[in-house]
């Protein structure tokens, strides 16, 4: 699957939400998302820039998809992608 350009950085905060990530604080224009997995606490930050730059939004889902140790179509069925 082709990744999506037109994403915003509230539009997936909002999905990472739905998939189990929690917000734990916003610093101006970032958020900052905490996952637990395997006993570990990982933390991910997200600008709330509109639409995410590709670079970064693709920096994003890879730190994600190695945390969580799944695909990126994973990450997208996971994400209602």
């Amino acid at each position: 699957m082709k990744t999506p350009r037109d994403i915003s950085g509230a539009v997936l905060v909002t999905s990472l939400e739905k998939a189990g990530f929690t917000v734990t604080r916003q610093t101006g224009s970032h958020v900052r998302l905490e996952f637990e997995t395997e006993g570990n606490r990982r933390h991910l930050t997200v600008p709330l820039s509109k639409p995410l730059k590709i670079g970064t939004f693709n920096a994003i889902l890879k730190d994600i998809c190695q945390t969580m140790g799944i695909s990126k179509e994973e990450l997208y069925a996971l994400l209602g992608w």
